[in-house]
């Protein structure tokens, strides 16, 4: 039986260096005002079947883009890019969006969500008291936008999503392999990753500095990271400053790696190139990876309420170009790129796949 611990007052964003949960906790759930901690190992039966899909095609071989039809590109950009592009006279650039873009994100991983909450409802009250329009629709605004945070987020936790991505990753023959996260921003899923393949050596890589200094730095002491103890091959509860991590600031093309790599992955790349570059940013996954090594990718899901987030956090999501893919648009990327898929499946908000090179 899980046991689901009632909401927390306490902001844990690194404000406690000691480790809050131990392996007596291993089945519970707990709401802080930043984030969920997940230490459940599985989905009940009905949140499997409403939440994780796996290995729904049986041959890849056989699928067509006539079958599948090409992803949903997110046209509504943030306001920061827009005004960027205003002054500027031009599109912004890659390099420039992705800056505006971590840097919009992460201020949304830190807040208190709980106090945001209210004080987002009392400005709603005061702009409808004041009844000027403009104000009450920008307080409404707000308050929809941290009301819907809080339930992907910290209520839903589909963002991290760490039962989900843990259904994805299991399985994999590797003994304390080296990992390589390509476009890491704060590296979750290579820590998660670490957590259930211990002994793990991890390279996190991110062009903006942004990524490493802050976004890294600042992901809480005191998260845990359900994984296994290799010495009694028990649940165990890890933290960020458990595993060996190392944080490379460049461009993903300059990297100097070679074939070295147990795991190469991406979270959250592949949707951000259009169909001239997809063939490419595959390729990166291939150029690092050991023979018979393991390449995972994720990506947002086309779904209705994805497309629904976009649109209402578009101040907060859409500075770069960003495309909404089905599994099946996903995989077939992967696979006529020279990859054979092992595993693939949607969680929560994510599809994803494990592959290795055909």
């Amino acid at each position: 039986m899980s046991k689901v611990e009632p909401a927390g007052a306490e902001n844990l964003w690194n404000e406690n260096p000691n480790p809050l949960y131990t392996e007596e906790d291993i089945g519970s759930t707990r709401l802080h005002s930043s984030f969920r901690a997940e230490l459940r190992p599985n989905f009940s039966e009905k949140e499997y079947n409403k939440f994780v899909r796996l290995n729904t095609v049986r041959d890849w071989s056989l699928l067509t883009w006539d079958d599948v039809g090409k992803p949903y590109e997110v046209k509504k950009f943030s306001r920061d890019r827009l005004e960027w592009e205003e002054q500027e006279g031009k599109d912004m650039d890659p390099h420039t969006s992705w800056q505006f873009f971590n840097k919009a994100f992460h201020e949304w991983f830190v807040k208190d969500v709980p106090a945001e909450l209210d004080k987002s409802k009392k400005q709603f009250m005061r702009s409808l008291k004041q009844f000027k329009p403009g104000e009450i629709k920008s307080a409404l605004g707000d308050m929809v936008r941290i009301h819907l945070w809080n339930y992907a987020h910290r209520i839903e936790d589909g963002i991290w999503d760490p039962r989900g991505k843990r259904a994805l990753f299991e399985g994999l023959d590797v003994e304390k392999p080296k990992i390589l996260f390509l476009g890491a921003a704060e590296g979750y899923e290579a820590m998660q990753l670490a957590a259930m393949y211990p002994g793990a050596e991890v390279v996190l890589v991110d062009y903006d500095e942004y990524c490493k200094t802050t976004r890294f730095e600042e992901f809480p002491d005191s998260y845990p990271f359900l994984g296994e103890n290799p010495a009694t091959g028990q649940p165990k509860v890890y933290y960020k400053d458990d595993f060996q991590i190392e944080y490379v600031v460049e461009d993903i093309r300059n990297l100097t790696y070679g074939k070295e790599f147990d795991i190469v992955l991406s979270v959250g790349l592949l949707e951000h190139f259009p169909d001239d570059y997809k063939p490419e940013v595959v390729d990166w996954h291939r150029r690092f990876l050991k023979p018979g090594g393991y390449a995972i990718f994720t990506t947002p899901r086309n779904q209705v309420r994805s497309r629904l987030y976009y649109h209402i956090m578009a101040d907060v999501m859409n500075h770069t170009y960003r495309e909404l893919m089905t599994v099946e648009q996903m995989g077939l990327y992967i696979y006529e790129n020279g990859f054979d898929i092992l595993q693939h499946g949607y969680i929560k908000v994510h599809n994803g796949v494990v592959a290795r090179e055909r």
